[in-house]
């Protein structure tokens, strides 16, 4: 008797511990961290150059962050966006005409930059001379001055030409 009420308490205490593993509905899942970070102004270039990239490097089975492709409705944008940085190895920054009139590519290009982060310039129907910030009167002086740091390094970083109306 007294076999059968230890066996029944090692029962009893593996049940306790025991934990079924993890279903599809229980993960949360997490966003693997991407290798290459697609830093664009959207309206310029999402639809040619950052696309392009996206659907090649996707081909190559890397995996690049492009925002119209991995956020999704109620992500918390500069949280998505950080974290994308942070966690990949190089930024392409796709530089276009407007690219210094956004707030946000500018910030995301300070990010790459001040994360150490490799970076690989397209020159997108622009020189690199061309590129300049303007104070628009609606952002801080040390935005301002984070933002012309990473240009002027990215605009002297060796990068590529890429000219839309040649393909």
């Amino acid at each position: 008797m007294q076999r059968s009420i230890s066996s029944t308490k090692n029962v009893y205490s593996n049940l306790l511990h025991y934990q079924k593993p993890p279903t599809a509905a229980m993960i949360t899942r997490q966003q693997p961290p991407c290798d290459v970070f697609i830093n664009h102004r959207g309206i310029d270039t999402k639809k040619n150059v950052a696309g392009l990239l996206y659907n090649h490097l996707t081909r190559l089975r890397l995996r690049p962050f492009l925002d119209s492709k991995n956020m999704k409705p109620g992500d918390k944008l500069f949280n998505k966006i950080d974290t994308a940085i942070s966690g990949c190895k190089v930024g392409v920054a796709v530089f276009s005409p407007r690219y210094c009139q956004s707030y946000f590519c500018l910030h995301e290009l300070a990010r790459i930059m001040e994360a150490k982060k490799k970076v690989i310039p397209v020159f997108c129907d622009v020189k690199p001379s061309e590129l300049m910030i303007k104070d628009n009167g609606r952002c801080p002086k040390h935005e301002l001055d984070r933002f012309q740091s990473a240009l002027e390094e990215a605009k002297y970083t060796v990068g590529i030409t890429f000219d839309s109306s040649d393909g």
